[in-house]
């Protein structure tokens, strides 16, 4: 059996913002010595956001795609996870929305929810407008195909126009960038669902065998026409966006052939027995499971 986990245990000391103390959300803090600032987040109530944080990124290690790393953490006697900052001295993060706002003509930064305009097309757009050669606009979309395949394979529904930004730093006249590495995937794998339950759970999902409906019934956050009511699933958007930009996304769908159950089964296995259920263990490595057939099916 593979290691678990280690559990980060932080320090009142290291907490950066003290207000935040009291806090049931996040809060920045910095270990002493250290030079990094990290992210502690609290879970929301009866969710399992802080092993689907820890989870999702493993998935990205073995898919070879750059992520924020994520362990798990407990801050008095709270569990959750905690995220390494990724800026570094000179380089200032602009997320997706304020990118949108400044090179999407008519878009609203102000509104994450429900945002009609948050397409993939208008995030290729912001990114040609962003990049001036060809070669670094390619490299940056290849990159945002990489970041949705792992959402649809970890069935994550919040990439929202604030989840994913660009990194830039001035340069005598000019300006450098980079896309950041991906981050906040707290909701992804049923991270939501009770084991049990008279609606929807886990338990009632595993034994009805409605693992494709949930996933495939996902909303998510980005949107493939501004005419839609609700953004598309993570999965359909990848079918889609592989049909429409081939060159762009077939490298990434490849990336999941890094990963299959056996491997599954090892990276959950790593947390710890009293942070994950039994049936939300069966429920993560069996939507992952139906998601990478769905997308090893793709052309």
């Amino acid at each position: 059996m593979s290691d678990l986990y280690p559990i980060v245990e932080i320090q009142p000391e290291w907490v950066l913002e003290p207000e935040a103390l009291g806090s049931k959300q996040k809060f920045w803090y910095r270990e002493t010595k250290e030079k990094q600032d990290w992210l502690f987040k609290y879970p929301q109530q009866k969710t399992g956001q802080h092993w689907a944080e820890k989870i999702a990124a493993e998935v990205a290690t073995c898919m070879g795609v750059p992520h924020a790393q994520v362990e798990l953490a407990l801050f008095q006697n709270n569990r959750g996870s905690t995220t390494k900052s990724f800026i570094q001295d000179g380089w200032s993060l602009f997320h997706g929305n304020q990118i949108l706002a400044g090179k999407v003509f008519d878009y609203d930064l102000s509104v994450k929810y429900r945002q009609s305009d948050h397409t993939l097309e208008n995030i290729f757009l912001a990114l040609e407008n962003i990049f001036e050669q060809k070669e670094d606009t390619h490299g940056a979309k290849c990159l945002i195909a990489d970041y949705l395949v792992l959402d649809a394979t970890i069935g994550n529904t919040d990439r929202h126009h604030e989840n994913w930004g660009i990194l830039l730093k001035q340069e005598e006249n000019s300006w450098i960038g980079n896309v950041a590495h991906t981050f906040d995937h707290a909701s992804s794998l049923g991270r939501e669902l009770l084991d049990e339950g008279k609606k929807k759970s886990r338990l009632r999902l595993l034994n009805e065998r409605q693992i494709p409906a949930y996933a495939e019934q996902a909303s998510g956050a980005i949107y493939w026409d501004k005419a839609d009511r609700f953004g598309i699933s993570p999965l359909e958007l990848i079918r889609r966006a592989a049909a429409k930009y081939p060159e762009i996304f077939n490298s990434a769908i490849r990336k999941v052939g890094q990963l299959d159950r056996d491997k599954l089964e090892e990276i959950v296995g790593c947390i710890p027995e009293a942070w994950m259920t039994k049936l939300a263990r069966q429920f993560s490595i069996a939507l992952v499971c139906y998601n990478l057939e769905q997308l090893r099916r793709i052309p």
